[in-house]
């Protein structure tokens, strides 16, 4: 799909229906890749908000009414219509992140498994049965929707971000509100019309583009949304809790991460530094799992550093397949983490490679930042602490595992983790002790599957898992139901 296959206005979906933003105002989403604009986009506010809200109330009572099976079925469909169209959906994800053909349809293909499974948890909505300490008393509990769920994703992995959230919430009998990252609008635009034309009903889900203080804000402050799923910044997460947390809504906050990837003396050097680079710069590190914390054994750090800094020289950087990452999403971003760079030198940190922005004829006019390594950072200061979101990360000299494990968990942060050694008995270690809610073993910090749950600790959440079936916990409540019979009348 090429740009101008798209409509001029990128606009909401409410009630089923197209429809600009009531007060007609539009913003413009831009090329990553060039800078030029792409299209304009609806800019919502609270009118729009509450116009959704209303439809998917409206909506809601007839969607719970269907089993969790037919509602499963619809779902399925929506899948079969996102595998039909892999190649559009992953052409718009393309153009609107400046990531790779290649990647944007792995990514759909993500999206897709994401929704096969979450449509077959129809077929497996389980409540339980349990005894009772009381004669002639029997005990269950049985799932109930919640109502209408607001969802706030992020731009960095669109269609697997709309996936995530959208097909947990719909198989649990909710409607929804989907609030679009304003950098990725399109995405969520093309994948609600593949819903639609594939059988959802209206008001089941709709789609709020804008601003997230003028479209987000509004949603989460609402009374009558029931749930709010969030992925995104801790600070914006912190805002969306407290705001939420007035009105005692349940809410879920999949947030940031600074993930350790320890490398140690006996580790495959080869194959760590491939994982090291994956990690770090894949998506140009715009994912909350990236590695940017290397933390290398003082045995091999040399050897090991000069090795990445040798195979990140050699990365190419564009939007196309043969380039291994491409821009950020938007040139805001790209000079906090110019900025971040400079501080950190200033403050005695070494730039081993990249540190700037790319500008040559081949980059001009995109959001470019240079595949960067660091060392001689302190494990305190602002860029070991804060989430930059971008293809940088740091070095960092440890004497051995014990120091590796303190340094690995010093953070503020915990969400993933990696230990690359031959040593089973370090892995299972470092496993049991690192203090995040993934953790991996001689590969890259990333790595969640449909059926798995993914989330963390610290500041890179509030306890809730998202997706696998623990989903079912964010967009239902158990209801407990107690029958009791009177022997006398059998």
């Amino acid at each position: 799909m090429k740009p101008n296959s798209l409509p001029d206005v990128i606009p909401n979906w409410i009630n089923g229906q197209e429809c600009a933003a009531v007060s007609r105002e539009t913003f413009d989403k831009l090329s990553p890749d060039t800078g030029r604009k792409l299209c304009h986009v609806a800019r919502s506010g609270s009118q729009d908000v509450q116009n959704a809200i209303q439809a998917a109330r409206l909506a809601q009572a007839d969607w719970a009414e269907r089993t969790p099976v037919q509602r499963g079925d619809i779902l399925h469909d929506i899948a079969q219509a996102m595998r039909k169209h892999q190649k559009e959906i992953a052409a718009i994800v393309a153009m609107e992140t400046g990531m790779s053909f290649a990647s944007a349809s792995g990514e759909t293909g993500g999206a897709i498994a994401q929704a096969e499974f979450a449509a077959g948890e129809g077929r497996r909505f389980y409540g339980r049965t349990t005894t009772s300490a009381v004669p002639n008393k029997y005990a269950m509990t049985v799932r109930q929707p919640l109502g209408v769920a607001g969802l706030i994703i992020a731009a960095n992995t669109p269609i697997a971000n709309v996936a995530w959230k959208v097909f947990p919430a719909l198989i649990c009998g909710n409607a929804a509100v989907l609030k679009a990252a304003e950098d990725t609008p399109a995405t969520a635009w093309y994948f609600s019309r593949l819903a639609h034309e594939a059988g959802l009903p209206p008001g089941v889900l709709n789609v709020i583009q804008g601003y997230g203080r003028e479209a987000g804000e509004p949603l989460v402050a609402d009374p009558k949304v029931d749930v709010v799923s969030f992925t995104g910044s801790t600070a914006v997460g912190r805002q969306i809790a407290s705001i939420a947390g007035e009105r005692l809504a349940k809410v879920s906050l999949e947030l940031g991460g600074k993930n350790p990837l320890v490398v140690c003396d006996d580790a495959d050097l080869e194959s760590a530094a491939k994982w090291v680079l994956l990690s770090a710069f894949s998506n140009a590190g715009q994912r909350c799992a990236s590695g940017s914390r290397i933390i290398i054994f003082d045995a091999v750090y040399d050897e090991f550093r000069d090795l990445l800094v040798e195979r990140t020289r050699a990365l190419s950087v564009g939007p196309n397949d043969d380039n291994d990452l491409g821009p950020v999403i938007n040139e805001k971003q790209l000079n906090n983490m110019l900025t971040a760079v400079q501080d950190a030198q200033q403050n005695g940190a070494v730039v081993l490679t990249g540190g700037h922005r790319l500008a040559d004829d081949d980059h001009k006019g995109g959001f470019y930042m240079a595949p960067t390594l660091i060392e001689n950072v302190d494990p305190k200061g602002n860029i070991s602490t804060f989430e930059l979101f971008g293809p940088i990360t740091c070095l960092y000299r440890v004497a051995d595992f014990h120091e590796a494990m303190q340094l690995a968990n010093d953070s503020p942060y915990g969400l993933t983790a990696c230990i690359h050694t031959r040593n089973f008995h370090r892995a299972m270690e470092y496993c049991r002790k690192v203090q995040t809610g993934v953790a991996v073993v001689n590969a890259g910090t990333f790595g969640s599957e449909p059926h798995m749950p993914f989330g963390g600790l610290k500041q890179s959440g509030n306890g809730t898992r998202e997706p696998g079936t623990e989903a079912l916990d964010v967009y239902s409540d158990l209801k407990n139901i107690i029958i009791n019979i009177d022997p006398e009348k059998l």
